[in-house]
């Protein structure tokens, strides 16, 4: 085939996603043609497209009897589209090779905009070089179609990775990458220089990853606006263990679009770093410290600034919080939905009582392990909170029966209640069952079923 011999273009090898031994590569379709392993490593091989046609008789007899027997063939070109993009990469990949139809709508630009790839083993600088060459084919070193890589738990992604993502997807609006712990603060800067358009960025776990800021010939380059040219909305930096209050400033300072912000046991940072966050990222509606030991009241009368604009509050484990800070968000954030305050024994029934009575639109609730709240407080949430949907009151010590009761018959729409490890009677739990039907009842007592 002339028009064969001349095509450049090539297809990224399933054992590039999977390593040859894997159960998702022994399928039937792996051969040890398109995938070799050296000392346990996946190595990247590539394929020319399909043959258009077969040349023996006894193979074309065999292709057109089996073709008659495919429908899959008789569907149409959006609707073959349309299945493949339920398909992960390491499939789709594999779904190239069957034939040169099959190979042409593969590589529809529609299914590329996601690249998602998983495994502690893959190569993956090896197989993010790869891909993005191959998408490159009609925009030369620029991938315009890709908006969203998800690389979590590859543990083997380096800065050389995010240095392809970053030279080659100017359009990448979503990088989750957690997990990876190899990856270092420079080779974050270049994707968030090089990619303006970057709004979810998850780096979780990684651990050497200490503030989010531009590379800086970008800063140089942008100098005039410099701080706002970040447009990043989602960040989860949870088990940033090494984050610190002048890394949060940084971040605070070049993220000024934050909306959504996960700190959950970045336990360096405190109540100064919190000041930092509330004078640059005032549209914050989702914030969690959960575990950041070092938060205090202090801290809550800085988060309360965000007001009304608030929704969704962690703080659990913060063992300084009192109802001191629990009056500040009550007062100040009446638009709070969400509020994680488990672990934290500084809050009593008069906390509670604040938060009812200002939070009224309140739908869930985590006050676990507080044994200073009793019957008491769960009466104000049953007269104030009536759209309240999920309640936990783990090892709560000073709850009753009497005040399960009194949240059943006043919050119909509950629809999880965790009373584990609380002194509570069957006929109590069997009357919130009765009352709120739709409930899923955590419990520790065995003779309620």
């Amino acid at each position: 085939d002339s028009d064969l011999s001349m095509r450049t273009l090539s297809t990224p090898s399933p054992a590039l996603i999977f390593p040859p031994n894997s159960p998702g590569f022994q399928n039937g379709r792996g051969s040890s043609t398109s995938s070799s392993s050296v000392t346990g490593e996946t190595v990247a091989m590539v394929h020319s497209p399909p043959p258009t046609r077969l040349t023996h008789p006894l193979i074309r007899l065999a292709s057109k009897h089996q073709k008659e027997q495919a429908h899959i063939d008789r569907l149409p070109d959006h609707s073959m589209i349309q299945i493949f993009s339920f398909l992960p990469t390491n499939q789709l990949c594999r779904c190239a090779r069957v034939c040169r139809r099959w190979y042409n709508l593969a590589w529809d630009p529609r299914l590329w905009r996601t690249i998602r790839l998983t495994g502690e083993t893959i190569n993956v600088d090896r197989a993010l070089k790869v891909l993005t060459r191959r998408l490159c084919q009609d925009t030369p070193n620029v991938c315009l179609m890709l908006e969203t890589v998800i690389v979590s738990g590859c543990r083997r992604l380096t800065d050389r990775g995010l240095y392809t993502i970053a030279q080659c997807c100017p359009e990448l609006r979503r990088l989750e990458v957690s997990g990876c712990y190899n990856i270092s603060n420079e080779a974050v800067f270049d994707v968030v220089s090089l990619c303006p358009n970057l709004e979810h960025l998850d780096v979780s776990g990684c651990s050497k990853v200490t503030c989010i800021s531009l590379t800086r010939e970008a800063s140089i380059k942008l100098s005039p606006l410099h701080g706002k040219q970040i447009s990043i909305r989602y960040l989860d930096m949870t088990d940033c263990f090494v984050l610190e209050d002048e890394g949060l400033h940084t971040i605070a300072a070049h993220c000024t679009q934050l909306t959504h912000l996960y700190l959950r046991r970045c336990v360096r940072i405190t109540d100064e770093g919190l000041r930092y966050l509330m004078i640059y990222c005032t549209s914050i509606k989702e914030l969690s410290v959960s575990d950041c030991r070092f938060v205090s009241d202090f801290g809550m009368r800085e988060i309360a600034k965000l007001e009304s604009r608030l929704r969704y509050l962690s703080i659990a484990h913060c063992g300084r919080i009192t109802d001191v800070g629990i009056r500040y968000i009550a007062k100040y954030c009446s638009k709070l939905r969400y509020l994680n305050a488990r672990g934290c024994e500084g809050i009593t029934d008069h906390g509670v009582e604040y938060l009812a009575k200002n939070c009224t639109k309140l739908k869930s609730l985590d006050i676990g392990k507080c044994p200073l709240v009793s019957d008491t407080g769960l009466e104000f949430l049953a007269l104030n909170c009536f759209n309240l949907k999920r309640l936990s009151l783990k090892s709560c010590e000073s709850i009753t029966g009497q005040g399960l009761q009194i949240v059943a018959a006043n919050c119909f729409d509950l629809q999880m209640l965790n009373v584990q490890d609380c002194e509570v009677s069957v006929d109590a739990l069997r009357f919130v069952k009765r009352h709120c039907k739709r409930c899923i009842i955590e419990h520790t007592n065995p003779a309620f079923f």
